[in-house]
């Protein structure tokens, strides 16, 4: 349609122009153009005159059942019936609406990115259900999407956790780590991590015992040491982490190609920070090897420390490089928190100064922190942080309240739709109660009107199946119209990889069937078959923006 119109500008007034059309209220069309308003002072003429000009030309084409221009030059257009017919036929493909815009190229997502020794926060939660999210956009879009994790296996924060893991056992006694219920070790280590944490902060004593284990553990992993006893522990309460991380994903239904330990980062980026300092990417600083971003309106940021040891900041440059090796990606997608948001623009500033190229394939998304309604922000290190089992109990409890169980597929409906609702970036105030709801603007809601669809299908004649049609009444064309719309939607959702627009249009397209189905008899009514065709596309359209989502679509509820 924008092409059509483009042709008929080009015919009347000899100018190219690319025509954006829109989607108005309901009463005033199908699509609406303001290019006559645009184009007015191009030309010298009033955009009225210039509006009705088009109009007729696009009346006499035939390819429209209405044209009409209103206010100072905006032309509205209602799309012809033959066109809906068409669009209708289409909707029967599983690929209706299905954009292109990532078509061959290779993506490699990173998101959730939990660190071992520490408990899962709701943040990881939050990433992991965007993240999903997002890689599904892409793929859907043609893309060829690694999905994978980086976390921590190295570093201060696993040194605390060991030494007050070796308090509590006495010692090194490895052997004593199987007295601990499986059920309960995570929360064994996070307490850890937090006794840890504050010895560091106010034992000198016990700060100088961690910076030598933090020195320890890289050795562990320099000499391949699975038998001393320190290594021991360090490898069984490592594993422990990754069986938990494992279970957690699978009860949320998140899954990962690779899963990237900055044992295994850290050391590419130390030797290219090496590197890179002799070309003078990076410099000396007081025993450390620094970058400085002041220059480029940023700030200086520490690569390598005084000990000798790679930072987060190497370790990210490590990944980086590691990533490209394995996959040669067309984009790199990072989602994390907004607090690392500086942190990034100096690491892939450096990075550009030496593959430049890398830099400019890689995209930094981030979010606000998760909190229950009242609730206050997250502190690992403190210890009084929202969990992200927390979040899943909240919405169990509020959906065995209202609908008398704790099954997963509404919970987790309720927790990843009141995430993916709201657009990335601020702060996330889940409200477990009005997540769960099945009125309003929530995951269940929809969830539910599946279903209820699925139920009407059920109960009418196989002949829906190849109903055709002279005609649609005003319900009808209404409901198609708006389904129409899908394809659009996906396309803008995938191009700014923003799955909240994906949310308001399944909950607008709920509401319009329900305004539908409230006027419209179904079964057993003389237009039941090409009623039911309705009802079948719009099941099918709802059932894929909730697989978008990666929320499940059940046929009872």
């Amino acid at each position: 349609m924008e092409e059509k119109i483009s042709r008929e500008i080009k015919s009347l007034f000899d100018v190219d122009v690319p025509v954006q059309l829109t989607r108005p209220e309901p009463e005033f069309g199908d699509y609406a153009t303001n290019i006559a308003l645009q184009l007015a002072g191009r030309l010298g003429k009033n955009p009225r005159e210039v509006a009705d000009a088009i109009t007729a030309r696009l009346r006499a084409s035939g390819d429209f059942s209405e044209v009409s221009v209103a206010g100072p030059g905006f032309i509205n257009i209602r799309v012809a019936e033959d066109a809906l017919r068409i669009e209708l036929d289409k909707m029967v493909d599983t690929g209706y609406g299905k954009s292109h815009v990532f078509d061959g190229k290779i993506v490699v997502t990173e998101y959730s990115d939990p660190n071992p020794f520490k408990v899962l926060h709701a943040g990881h939660l939050y990433t992991s259900v965007i993240g999903d999210a997002i890689s599904n956009l892409i793929e859907q879009a043609g893309g060829n999407v690694h999905r994978v994790n980086f976390g921590g296996d190295v570093g201060l924060h696993v040194a605390k956790t060991l030494w007050a893991i070796i308090r509590k056992l006495g010692g090194e006694h490895p052997e004593k780590l199987f007295d601990i219920p499986e059920a309960e070790r995570s929360e064994w280590m996070a307490a850890c991590y937090v006794e840890g944490t504050g010895a560091y902060e106010d034992d000198e004593q016990a700060k100088i015992d961690i910076t030598a284990l933090n020195k320890k553990v890289y050795q562990i992993h320099n000499d391949n040491d699975h038998e001393s006893t320190l290594a021991q522990i360090y490898w069984t309460c490592r594993e422990w982490s990754y069986d938990y991380f494992n279970a957690f994903y699978k009860r949320i239904g998140t899954s990962f190609e690779k899963y990237y330990p900055e044992s295994e980062t850290a050391p590419t980026g130390l030797a290219t920070v090496l590197e890179q300092k002799e070309k003078g990417v990076y410099e000396d600083s007081e025993g450390a090897i620094i970058f400085k971003g002041e220059p480029y309106g940023l700030h200086t940021r520490v690569f390598v420390n005084k000990e000798g040891l790679p930072t987060y900041e190497a370790k990210d440059v490590g990944l980086s490089i590691k990533k490209w090796d394995d996959y040669h990606f067309d984009e790199s997608v990072i989602i994390t928190g907004n607090d690392i948001t500086e942190y990034m623009k100096v690491v892939l500033k450096s990075i550009e100064q030496f593959q430049p190229e890398l830099a400019k394939r890689t995209l930094h998304i981030t979010h606000g922190n998760v909190k229950l309604a009242g609730g206050v922000k997250m502190s690992s290190r403190k210890g009084n942080f929202l969990r992200a089992v927390d979040v899943l109990e909240a919405a169990a409890d509020e959906n065995e309240k209202a609908q008398g169980n704790r099954d997963d597929a509404p919970v987790l409906g309720a927790i990843k739709y009141a995430f993916l609702k709201n657009r990335i970036g601020p702060d996330v105030i889940f409200d477990p109660h009005e997540s769960v709801g099945l009125q309003g603007n929530s995951g269940p809601y929809l969830q539910y009107a599946y279903a209820r669809a699925v139920s009407i299908l059920s109960k009418l004649q196989d002949e829906y199946l190849g109903a055709q049609t002279d005609g649609f009444d005003v319900g009808e064309r209404g409901l198609l119209v708006k389904m129409t719309e899908f394809g659009e939607v996906i396309e803008e959702a995938t191009k700014q990889l923003a799955p909240h627009l994906v949310c308001t249009y399944l909950y607008e397209l709920a509401q319009t069937f329900n305004r539908f189905y409230e006027a419209s008899r179904i079964v057993d009514d003389p237009r039941e078959a090409i009623r039911g065709r309705l009802v079948s596309a719009y099941a099918g359209i709802l059932k894929s923006g909730l697989n978008l989502l990666g929320i499940q679509a059940p046929d009872h509820m």
